[in-house]
């Protein structure tokens, strides 16, 4: 970021306000050789001259201008190795972990300079409330829940209230700061965050922060200070943030009642299949390839319940005393395997600790005037020495790498008290995925063309696949319908029988609607609309509809309504309540004689024009 001084002091030079310029040391004048290359261009220019302790110089003279730019290239290297320097220092304090940093809420430097919990109760109360918020709930919004109307302590660091506790709302960013501190785990950390720079193209430079992987941290000590979690523990809660993160592609488990959200895909198109709740009575798992429409012809939208209780069955039925035989039998195989790997590295750990040792006890024994053997055998020494920690490494990562397992008597209780804790009513929707996805590693819901059925594929933590095929669930709609036979013979018989009549047939023969009830005209009727069923005729030979007579005699129905109420059509009311109009040429006669005579429905017969409104 430029400087306000500087930036004046060029815009004084190129206006030509400036005849000179003093200063102790002209190469020092800007923070990098460009800024004085550029100012000297300036300066030649407008003719001012440059002057500090050593003498004056003229920018227009080709010598003055090299003399200058060698003493800024010597200052700007001089000014690198002294920074060079005090990083080498900086990082050998961090090193020995006594490099003094601002130290996070929770922790304070007693009177030896050492890292200690801060003796406050209610600040070590909060610390230890939040991060057993987070073992309850598991999520960083959940401890921002926990902590609704609680006061939260912050160390305040520079201005007026440097090195003051204050207390505020806790926020969800302070939530993440804490759960991913590691010196709540009693580690030293340096060079955590590094310093990055890009340039615009208008030539503008940004400085930001990036925070580098654990293996890229230059400073590690773990077991430094007293800590508020182990180190296990903050491994776990920072695996847990990451399994939170739904732009990453993780699903973790939330709330709803659908089991699988979030880890159930389509077998036919391959995509996760989204919930949809359309109430939380009702769920639905629908592939979200329809949505880019790249579903396939077998792409099944499948109710909730249809698949969770297949997957839920499965995983009960998994947990009977020979599959739990056989999984502690499977879980010691595991730990002896456990136990030899890090056996392993434990015995190369030992073996190169015994070598270093052997190339010290080596080194001290050699006369120390005798250079030429205590060279060699410094060497010797130390890379005796770059073994052992390249195997002490390696121990530390195999150890990190075996998550540790229950031991039998917890495995044993869990799985005596599975049923009872899976249907017991205090047991959480969220509790529940969580204990699904501990065995399950996810579901699909594979092709199949008989759209009664739904072939389920569970995949456990373990790599073994189950195929499990269950009929779907009838929507209430679909279970209310009528029964087929009462169908068919509505279809059957429905053309040529009133409709009145075909309700005393299907009583007659036994048949009930889809609610159990005897069927009357209206659950006929409904069945003609589902399936339509066209009713008989109702007119007999020679009769005509009210719609048909005024298409015939062009005028609206309601003028053959009306002849009808007033007696001068006759009609008869048939299946259905439906007039039926006798129809012959004298009466279609009559009825036109009717409307031309009729002042209303013909303008041309009326004895009194229209009077015009002037």
């Amino acid at each position: 970021m430029a400087r306000a001084g500087f930036a004046e002091l060029v815009t004084r030079v190129c206006t030509g306000e400036v005849g000179a310029i003093f200063g102790l040391e002209i190469s020092r004048l800007a923070r990098s050789n460009a800024e004085v290359a550029r100012l000297m261009e300036f300066a030649a220019i407008t003719a001012t001259l440059l002057i500090d302790a050593d003498g004056v110089y003229d920018p227009a003279d080709i010598n003055d201008r090299m003399l200058l730019g060698l003493k800024s290239t010597m200052g700007e290297v001089e000014l690198h190795v002294m920074a060079q320097r005090l990083q080498a220092a900086k990082l050998a304090a961090a090193a020995r972990g006594e490099l003094r940093t601002p130290l996070p809420v929770g922790y304070v430097h007693d009177a030896q300079g050492a890292v200690v919990v801060d003796p406050d109760a209610e600040v070590q109360a909060a610390i230890r409330d939040l991060f057993a918020a987070f073992a309850t709930c598991g999520s960083a919004y959940g401890v921002v829940g926990a902590f609704a109307g609680r006061r939260f302590p912050l160390r305040a660091y520079g201005g007026v209230w440097a090195g003051q506790l204050r207390w505020g709302r806790l926020s969800h960013a302070r939530v993440l700061g804490v759960l991913q501190n590691p010196c709540y785990a009693g580690a030293y950390v340096h060079g955590r965050y590094t310093s990055t720079r890009r340039v615009d193209p208008d030539g503008t430079v940004h400085t930001g922060l990036v925070e580098r992987p654990r293996s890229e941290w230059p400073v590690l000590i773990r077991d430094h200070h007293e800590g508020y979690i182990g180190w296990s523990e903050y491994l776990a809660n920072e695996a847990r943030l990451a399994a939170n993160r739904t732009n990453t592609g993780a699903r973790p488990p939330r709330e709803g009642s659908a089991l699988c959200q979030g880890i159930i895909a389509c077998g036919s198109c391959g995509k996760p299949m989204r919930t949809n709740y359309r109430s939380d009575q009702r769920p639905a798992y629908e592939c979200s390839g329809r949505a880019d429409r790249a579903s396939t012809p077998t792409c099944r939208s499948v109710a909730a319940a249809t698949v969770d209780d297949a997957v839920a069955g499965r995983l009960l039925a998994a947990l009977n005393p020979q599959e739990v035989g056989l999984a502690l039998a499977a879980a010691d195989a595991v730990a002896d395997r456990y136990h030899r790997l890090g056996r392993a590295a434990e015995l190369a750990v030992e073996r190169a600790r015994y070598e270093a040792e052997r190339a010290e006890r080596a080194f001290h024994a050699v006369e120390p005037e005798n250079r030429l053997v205590a060279r060699t055998l410094e060497t010797r020494w130390e890379a005796k020495l770059a073994v052992l920690s390249d195997a002490e490494q390696a121990l530390a990562a195999a150890r990190e790498a075996l998550p540790p397992l229950p031991g039998r008597a917890e495995l044993e209780r869990l799985t005596a008290d599975l049923p009872a804790l899976w249907h017991a009513p205090t047991t959480s929707n969220k509790d529940r995925k969580r204990l699904l996805r501990t065995l399950i590693a996810d579901t699909t819901l594979l092709a199949e063309t008989d759209r009664d059925k739904v072939r389920i594929g569970i995949r456990w933590h373990t790599g073994a696949t189950d195929e499990i095929t269950v009929a779907r669930t009838t929507h209430p709609g679909t279970a209310k319908r009528s029964p087929s036979p009462a169908v068919a013979m509505v279809t059957r018989l429905g053309p040529t029988t009133p409709t009145a009549e075909l309700a005393e047939l299907l009583n007659a023969a036994g048949l009930t609607t889809g609610t159990g009830a005897a069927f009357d005209v209206k659950a006929v009727q409904w069945i003609r609309h589902a399936y339509h069923v066209p009713a008989p005729n109702p007119y007999a030979d020679g009769e005509i509809s009210v719609a048909d007579a005024a298409v015939r005699l062009g005028c609206s129905t309601s003028v053959v309504y009306e002849w009808i109420k007033t007696g001068k059509l006759a009609a008869r009311r048939g299946t259905g309540k439906r007039l039926c109009i006798p129809w012959t040429e004298q009466i279609e006669s009559e009825c036109r004689c009717r409307i031309t005579e009729s002042g209303h429905l013909n303008p041309a017969a009326r004895r009194t024009p229209l009077r015009k409104h002037a």
